[in-house]
C-alpha cells in the first residue's frame, strides 16, 4: 500500500463528507444512524475547503487516488466563525429547515445536525484563549494506528508556525477515548472548558 500526504482541496469536498460519516460515532461509522449521511461532513469537514483563514491535510492512497483521511482547521476561528454565518450555514439552513412544508425529517442523529445548522455554537472563550487555531482530525479505520495521524498533525504544526501561531486546541466527543490517548501521546493537554477540549502548545509537540 503506497499512501502519501497533500494539501486538501475543495475538490475533496465529497470524500472529506464521507469520511466524516464513517467515522462520526466516536471513531466508528454513523451510516447506520442517518438518513442524510451528509450531514456530518457539512458541519465538522466541508466548510473548510470552501472558507477563509481555513488548512487543511490529507492522506492519499496513491494506489486509487481515495483520499483515506484528513487533518482540517482554521488558524482564526472567531474569523472562521463569522465567515461560516454569513457565507455557509445560512445555505445550509435553508436547504435542512426545522418546520415549515420543507422540513427535514431523518433518524436522532439526523435531527441532532440539522438542529446543530441552526444553532450554531461558538467555541469556547476558554479555547481560543489557548490558541486562535483549532483542527479536526479523522482517519479511516484500515490506516489508524499506522502514524498517519501523527504526520497529519506535524503538517498543521509547520504550517501554523508559518502563521505565526504556537499552538491549536481541538474539540473531542467526549466518549471516544481512543483520541484522548492519541492527542495525550503527541503533547495536548486538557482544556477546562465546557464540553471536551484539548490543546498543544507547539514547544510541547512531541514529534
Amino acid at each position: 500500500m503506497i499512501v502519501s500526504l497533500r494539501q486538501a482541496l475543495e475538490s475533496d469536498a465529497p470524500s472529506l463528507s464521507r469520511i466524516c460519516l464513517l467515522t462520526a460515532a466516536a471513531g466508528s461509522s454513523a451510516e447506520a444512524l442517518h438518513n442524510h449521511g451528509e450531514l456530518p461532513g457539512l458541519v465538522y469537514a466541508v466548510p473548510y475547503v470552501k472558507l477563509p483563514t481555513t488548512f487543511g491535510f490529507v492522506i492519499v492512497n496513491d494506489e486509487t487516488s481515495e483520499v483515506v483521511g484528513y487533518v482540517l482547521g482554521s488558524y482564526n476561528t472567531r474569523t472562521f466563525e463569522r465567515e461560516a454565518e454569513e457565507n455557509w450555514w445560512p445555505a445550509q439552513r435553508a436547504k435542512y429547515p426545522v418546520d415549515g412544508p420543507g422540513k427535514v425529517t431523518g433518524k436522532e442523529a439526523d435531527e441532532k445536525y440539522i438542529n446543530l445548522l441552526q444553532n450554531t455554537n461558538a467555541a469556547p472563550e476558554q479555547s481560543i484563549a489557548f490558541s486562535p487555531a483549532h483542527l479536526h482530525i479523522d482517519i479511516l479505520p484500515q490506516y489508524q494506528r499506522q502514524g498517519w495521524g501523527k504526520k497529519l498533525i506535524g503538517c498543521v504544526v509547520e504550517y501554523l508556525k508559518g502563521k505565526k501561531v504556537d499552538g491549536v486546541w481541538v474539540g473531542l466527543d467526549p466518549k471516544n477515548e481512543n483520541a484522548k490517548m492519541f492527542y495525550r501521546k503527541l503533547g495536548f493537554e486538557d482544556i477546562e472548558a465546557p464540553g471536551a477540549y484539548m490543546g498543544l502548545h507547539f514547544g510541547n509537540w512531541r514529534a
